[in-house]
């Protein structure tokens, strides 16, 4: 019931002598103690190859390589030694054993190696190298698709070596090389090979059968199944060869095939049939041929077309053709402009008088061209009076002066694209004054023209804002004038954009009525505001009788020529007093109305003192004067006095509107007790009745004073 059992170690060495197995023994012992030196030292002098061989298999399970190498060494297996140093390019350690056990035939484990790295591609080529096509082929389509096509196509390439010709076929299909391989396998057998390009359908298997059957001289077969593949160059070349030339060209014109129009022109040029030979060499796109043929036979009006289709190279010989012939000089002009031989074509254009070319080639000019011909181009225009187009060349040139000059001289509109154009930048080598002189010669020029925006835009880059606010004023543009001016901030544009806002109907608009306080203000013009503060009152008095509003402005009008710098000036010593005097009777007048509701009789007697006051008018009217005493009057029922005040007023002004200052009610009573007829006048028109406006404007005189 006992039996002996050898270690997988020591497999083979059951009947070695017994240094073996000592040496064997110690290399194990050592090997385990990773003592490598001493493992060695015990085995050098082993000479038996199993035993070697016994060794390496034991490596394979303990992935040793190291120990591998001096194994397979002593075994003499160059071979195996070569294969082992290749597979340590592999970065799994576990490929590299793998390949050990391959070379020492040891498959299993080899296979298990490469699952266990997962490494398909090697294991694919194990298993196709190891005849096991089935296993090969499902691993490559399970893990390593990548390398599918390839193993199609050399499981076909071995089922072709055991003369299964089917199943080579479906699998050169799968590995997508069937259009070569196939037709080289059956080449021997024509039927079958035959029936394989019927079966299949494919362009490139037709050219290929077309291309057999032509070297069989099977023309018409061939040039069947060059039609089946589209092959046009090869119908045209067939059809050549055939003689059948007219075939040949109603297949090169109806497919526009490029190479086929190149050899049925090829064809035509050696049977001396020149614009057939030309046309088809254009189809081709074969310009420099085409041209060639045309210089060569004379044909001049197919020559400018070619050239022009062509590139440059080929443009310019046709313009030298041209030029060297005398004939067409135009064309020989147009070619060299369009190769980008911008100089030969002037030169040409001047010395022909080419002046519609010469159009033509002044539009491509631009500031990067030659300044000398710019400057050339611009004198011709101006000899045969082209002045737009000679000064855009000017400007292209730089020769700002000159352009501007021109276009003054000759009345030309500067649009806002040309002026931006003769607009300098100071990255140019013109001085700095002397480049502010130029922008304002070109706001001037627009001045002139009525383009007042423009003109502003140029004053502005010049640095001169109080010309370009005189320009924007001539515009009107109201919104533009007020943005200008808040944002250059200057006092003297500040006055400006007042004055100008006094001139429009600012009694209607309140805002405007701000704008202008606040400018004058800004401006530090205490003179012109109290101006306009006195502007304010009269329209107080004149439109709406409300001396109290026009108390306050006068009162604001009088501290404002108080601040004034020039105080010591006489003129305004008698502007304040004037003021004062002005303030002073108006503060009566209010004083009289308000106190009339309390004491009449003192506010009547106040009232007849202003109208002894010797320059009571343009302060308080003396209609309104006479007014209140005649509403009182008319009040109390004192007729007589009442109609005596209205006479009274009545040799003052003749021509007065009676109803403006005295009631309705009161001249219907003065006529009815007094029995005489008041003549009816209209009020005038410049009276406001809208009391918006009013409040308006009374709101916005409020807000100025505080």
């Amino acid at each position: 019931m006992v039996s002996r059992l050898t270690l997988r170690d020591f497999v083979g060495l059951e009947n070695c002598e017994k240094a073996t197995r000592d040496a064997m023994l110690n290399f194990s012992f050592y090997l385990t103690i990773d003592n490598m030196d001493e493992a060695f030292k015990s085995i050098k002098l082993i000479k038996s190859k199993a035993v070697w061989e016994n060794m390496a298999r034991m490596c394979v399970k303990t992935r040793r390589l190291d120990v591998a190498r001096v194994c397979l060494g002593n075994m003499g297996n160059a071979r195996a030694a070569k294969a082992l140093k290749e597979a340590e390019a592999e970065p799994e350690v576990e490929a590299q054993v793998a390949m050990l056990a391959i070379q020492l035939g040891m498959l299993e484990d080899a296979e298990k190696l490469y699952k266990s790295c997962q490494r398909y591609d090697l294991l694919n080529n194990f298993y196709q190298a190891s005849g096991q096509w089935k296993q090969a082929l499902e691993t490559s389509d399970n893990h390593d698709r990548i390398h599918l096509r390839t193993t199609y196509y050399n499981y076909a390439k071995y089922l072709e070596s055991i003369g299964d010709k089917n199943q080579a076929i479906v699998f050169y299909e799968n590995s997508d090389t069937h259009r070569v391989e196939v037709p080289r396998m059956l080449q021997d057998d024509t039927s079958s090979l035959e029936i394989y390009v019927d079966k299949m359908k494919d362009k490139n298997i037709y050219k290929w059968w077309a291309q057999y059957l032509e070297s069989q001289s099977e023309m018409d077969s061939a040039l069947r199944f060059y039609e089946c593949a589209q092959d046009y160059l090869s119908l045209v070349r067939v059809h050549c060869y055939m003689g059948n030339i007219q075939k040949a060209s109603e297949i090169a014109n109806d497919t526009g095939d490029r190479a086929a129009s190149y050899h049925l022109a090829r064809h035509y040029e050696g049977h001396d049939d020149i614009r057939q030979a030309v046309h088809f060499y254009t189809r081709a796109q074969a310009y420099n041929n085409a041209i060639r043929l045309c210089k060569e036979n004379g044909l001049d009006d197919q020559l400018m077309n070619l050239a022009l289709l062509s590139n440059p190279e080929d443009m310019m010989e046709a313009a030298c053709y041209y030029e060297e012939k005398g004939t067409h000089m135009d064309r020989a002009v147009a070619l060299y402009h369009k190769a980008g031989y911008v100089s030969k074509a002037l030169e040409l254009a001047f010395a022909t008088q080419q002046f519609s070319a010469l159009q033509l080639i002044a539009e491509d000019l631009n500031e990067n061209s030659d300044p000398a011909l710019l400057a050339r181009c611009s004198d011709f225009f101006i000899k045969h009076s082209q002045y737009e187009k000679a000064v855009e060349l000017l400007i292209a040139a730089k020769k700002y002066h000159q352009a501007l000059e021109l276009s003054v001289t000759q009345n030309l509109t500067i649009t806002e694209e040309l002026a931006e154009r003769m607009t300098v930048t100071e990255r140019t080598d013109l001085s700095e004054e002397a480049r502010k002189n130029l922008l304002e010669r070109i706001a001037d020029c627009c001045m002139r023209q009525g383009n007042y925006h423009l003109a502003t835009k140029k004053y502005t880059q010049a640095g001169n804002k109080p010309k370009a606010m005189k320009a924007l004023l001539k515009s009107g543009d109201t919104e533009k004038i007020v943005f200008f001016a808040n944002v250059c901030r200057q006092k003297e544009l500040f006055i400006m954009a007042a004055n100008y806002l006094q001139s429009l109907d600012w009694r209607k608009s309140p805002e405007i009525l701000k704008t202008i306080i606040g400018f004058y203000t800004k401006g530090r013009a205490p003179e012109l505001l109290a101006g306009f503060y006195e502007a304010c009152a009269q329209v107080e008095i004149d439109d709406y009788q409300n001396y109290e509003k026009a108390l306050d402005a006068l009162t604001e009008a009088y501290k404002c020529l108080s601040k004034s710098k020039d105080s010591s000036s006489g003129n305004q010593e008698v502007r304040l007093t004037d003021l004062q005097h002005r303030i002073t009777l108006i503060k009566k007048f209010v004083h009289a109305r308000r106190l009339y509701a309390e004491d009449a009789g003192e506010a009547v007697q106040l009232c007849e003192s202003l109208l002894e006051e010797p320059d009571l008018d343009p302060a308080v009217r003396i209609g309104d004067a006479y007014g209140f005493l005649v509403e009182h009057h008319c009040q109390q029922g004192h007729f007589q006095v009442a109609y005596r005040k209205l006479e009274e007023l009545q040799k003052l002004l003749p021509s007065l509107n009676l109803r403006y200052y005295i009631s309705q009610a009161s001249l219907e009573a003065l006529q009815k007790e007094m029995g005489v007829t008041i003549d009816r006048y209209e009020r005038r028109n410049s009276v406001k009745e809208d009391d918006e406006v009013e409040e308006d404007l009374n709101e916005t005189l409020n807000e100025s004073h505080s």
